[in-house]
């Protein structure tokens, strides 16, 4: 869906980014529907954001309810251990080439460059899945109480969450 904009006699007209922001309200009525988490946390926003980005990137949203297959699809992209990140990057860069389709360069783009960004750059504190407790044929002397956390990207705990919506939607 290409942005929306109004040419007036002053000049270029507003771009309005609508491919992004209906991505953005997908994303967010599927983690709704979940009902996951709260929408005013982070781990919210991380999952908002990755959902978002994925459909974006997918060639964008559909204009009415998203048909079974686009569902499946999205469930794919966002499955635990595909290459999320490598293709994100990927489709990022494309659509910043020379060669990119007309109105790539647009603000849709820019706001989906924007949350790629916080989600690589932005850290949150998380439980260390790898560190759950050693295996059991290896006794350990430790006895710590609590869980053990990390801090990490907040890509990597948005994805699981937008993967689970998706499954739930």
């Amino acid at each position: 869906m290409r942005p929306e904009h109004h040419e007036e006699s002053g000049g270029d007209g507003l771009l309005v980014p609508m491919a992004w922001m209906y991505s953005e309200y997908i994303a967010d009525e599927m983690l709704a529907t979940g009902d996951l988490m709260e929408p005013t946390t982070l781990e919210y926003r991380a999952g908002r954001d990755a959902l978002a980005l994925t459909i974006f990137l997918s060639d964008g949203a559909a204009a009415e309810e998203l048909p079974v297959a686009r569902v499946d699809e999205l469930a794919l992209l966002t499955a635990y251990g595909a290459s999320w990140r490598h293709w994100v990057c990927a489709r990022l860069e494309a659509l910043e080439r020379p060669t990119a389709p007309a109105g790539a360069q647009d603000a849709d783009l820019a706001l989906a460059r924007t949350a790629w960004r916080w989600l690589e750059e932005t850290e949150l504190l998380a439980a260390d899945l790898d560190a759950i407790g050693p295996p059991p044929w290896d006794p350990s002397g430790d006895d710590e109480e609590g869980e053990i956390q990390v801090w990490t990207p907040a890509w990597q705990l948005g994805l699981p969450l937008g993967h689970l919506a998706v499954h739930l939607y």
